[in-house]
């Protein structure tokens, strides 16, 4: 069937050129290769399409008939190719997303400016903590943060944000203000499970390491900075998370010394190669805005 496909298609070729030199040229191939693959295709179907001569052809009345299907088919395969180029070249279509709540707050303004450009591009952004399967979800593009769990799924690091202790200063005149890491083993924490392993690091090099018990735990990480807000306690926040809190003093930094090892964030997509235009330019954009900030590391 292929083979009859690119037959049909050479024939449309020397109709259209009107011999078979000249549709040789335009296809690189040579005459004789030409007549060949017209006398199988007419074998095969047991009818003439054309009547030859050594200077001219003539079109017969089936391959008239004929070559008006076969230049539509040829049409619609330039178009058919036309979309490939727009996949990858213009983004367009529907780009879906997903993103943990946290991270969601970041989506918006990253491709608010690619969207604007590109009106033929729509947005579906899927936020949910939990790491949902994204071939199953249709998913393009998803933002994750942390060590990531390993798959067949391909994941582009855009950067690292920055790690800070952090806690509500009505917190803090209750429970007193750390002053060493040590000091933060008499505190109450704040975290997403029964046990927090602090890596901490100091501005001279030295790392405390310490284990805690969160009071309050949370799967959400807005949740999680909501707990800290209400002070119940301390926690290890992205900065990047927290910087609307720092700033408005409903959150302060704690050992502002110390930072916990950043967190990588990643670009994840189901596959390496034949990245649609609409995921690379999406993931481009929101690596820039991201580096802006506060907190970005670049990696």
């Amino acid at each position: 069937m292929d083979d009859d496909w690119k037959r049909l298609a050479l024939f449309a070729e020397v109709v259209r050129a009107g011999s078979l030199s000249a549709a040789a040229r335009r296809l690189g191939i040579s005459t004789s290769a030409v007549s060949q693959q017209l006398r199988v295709l007419e074998q095969a179907h047991g009818v003439t399409l054309l009547h030859r001569t050594t200077r001219k052809i003539a079109v017969t009345e089936a391959g008239a008939r004929l070559a008006d299907h076969c230049q539509a088919m040829v049409d619609a395969a330039d178009r058919a190719r036309q979309q490939l180029t727009l996949a990858r070249d213009a983004p367009q279509g529907e780009l879906r997303i997903s993103a943990p709540v946290g991270f969601a707050r970041h989506v918006a303004p990253a491709l608010a400016p690619l969207l604007a450009a590109h009106p033929g591009l729509t947005l579906r952004l899927l936020v949910d903590d939990a790491m949902i399967d994204l071939v199953d979800a249709r998913v393009d593009l998803a933002l994750r943060a942390g060590r990531l769990a390993d798959s067949t799924w391909v994941a582009r690091r855009l950067c690292s944000f920055e790690m800070l202790l952090c806690a509500a200063p009505a917190y803090l005149a209750r429970a007193g203000v750390p002053q060493a890491p040590a000091d933060l083993l008499a505190h109450q924490w704040i975290g997403s499970g029964q046990a927090l392993l602090l890596e901490l690091s100091g501005a001279t090099g030295t790392v405390e390491r310490l284990r805690v018990e969160p009071r309050a735990m949370s799967n959400n990480q807005l949740s999680l900075q909501q707990l800290c807000v209400a002070g119940l306690g301390l926690t290890l926040a992205v900065r990047a998370d927290v910087e609307d809190e720092l700033r408005s003093g409903r959150l302060v930094p704690v050992l502002p010394g110390w930072r916990g090892p950043p967190i990588p964030v990643w670009a994840v997509t189901p596959q390496r190669d034949g990245q649609p235009a609409k995921v690379r330019h999406a993931a481009a954009a929101i690596e820039r805005y991201l580096l802006t900030v506060p907190g970005a590391i670049v990696d």
